[in-house]
């Protein structure tokens, strides 16, 4: 196998993205060769496609089956289902995936679902942790609708908060209601979730004017952790960091946590026991990737966009 078909830039497209053949992967000693069965959509990735060079390769979530097992023995073996993540070019028949990124699927678990969990459940588990003992807090989540912002209302209502769900529009809010949180506001501002407050937590994802607002509604010892920039998708990273008001707790990228095969196995079990449900929105062919790119891109997805690869 010299060559495989994946995701790649090319500006001269509508959409920035087509499927071409590029050269098939060579894993390290501690990679496995997965082959890929579905990927889920980040909204990080599809804005740096929207930027990048002729050729680059975006994708960082995938789930499918393990082809080639790593040579130093590390991680699951051939014919193993898995899921995981890479830096870049997961949207791809195959990739070769660490195996410190790498976990097994359970039974009751699907590829679409566990494609859903490494980048946006890891972000929100990690940002939960910042909360401490959550049990009869308050928690607000702003963003709650999006991947990261859904996981992180299910996660604080595991840990036995009482959650306020923050989303843009109304039509929003059906499928965290689904999930158990009880209450949800909208709202384009964060004006819409005062009446909630005053909170011990607050989980933020949109960053700039919205995360000074909510920052008004915390209890004297409480907490705020920022977990992204939504509304300000060309802000960089300097200025991002500079804006974030005084007490506020960021998380750091996920390249310095540790434990991440572990942590992608706590949420995938999980999942399998019914006490996290993946926000899918959308379910399609990997050769549909530009116009769904495009949609998370207009805010026409909430939740998770997931390309089953064919």
């Amino acid at each position: 196998m010299n060559t495989i078909r994946a995701v790649v830039v090319d500006p001269q497209v509508e959409g920035r993205l087509k499927i071409d053949a590029v050269e098939a992967p060579r894993p390290a000693l501690s990679q496995a060769l997965v082959r890929v069965a579905a990927v889920s959509l980040n909204l990080g990735e599809v804005r740096a496609a929207g930027r990048a060079e002729a050729g680059w390769r975006p994708g960082w979530d995938l789930s499918g089956v393990v082809a080639q097992a790593a040579a130093d023995g590390s991680g699951p073996q051939a014919g193993t289902r898995v899921f995981g993540m890479v830096p870049s070019g997961s949207w791809a028949e195959v990739a070769a995936v660490p195996t410190a990124l790498l976990a097994e699927i359970p039974d009751r678990v699907t590829f679409a679902q566990a494609a859903t969990l490494p980048v946006a459940g890891l972000t929100a588990l990690y940002g939960m942790e910042k909360g401490g003992f959550l049990l009869g807090r308050k928690v607000l989540v702003t963003g709650a609708s999006g991947g990261v912002g859904h996981f992180a209302c299910q996660l604080a209502r595991q840990a036995g908060a009482y959650v306020t769900a923050l989303v843009c529009r109304e039509e929003r809010a059906a499928s965290l209601r689904e999930t158990g949180i009880e209450n949800v506001v909208a709202g384009e501002d964060a004006a819409a979730a005062q009446s909630s407050g005053p909170f011990d937590f607050i989980v933020d994802t949109l960053g700039g004017e919205a995360l000074a607002a909510v920052t008004k509604y915390l209890e004297p010892d409480g907490r705020c952790v920022n977990l992204g920039a939504a509304t300000q998708p060309d802000m960089t990273l300097q200025a991002r960091l500079a804006s974030i008001p005084e007490g506020v707790l960021v998380l750091e990228g996920m390249e310095r946590q540790t434990g991440i095969a572990k942590n992608l196995g706590r949420l995938a079990a999980m999942v399998a026991e019914g006490r996290l449900h993946p926000p899918i929105d959308r379910e399609s062919s990997w050769t549909e990737i530009a116009e769904v790119a495009q949609s998370l891109l207009n805010r026409g997805i909430a939740g998770k966009a997931v390309l089953m690869i064919s």
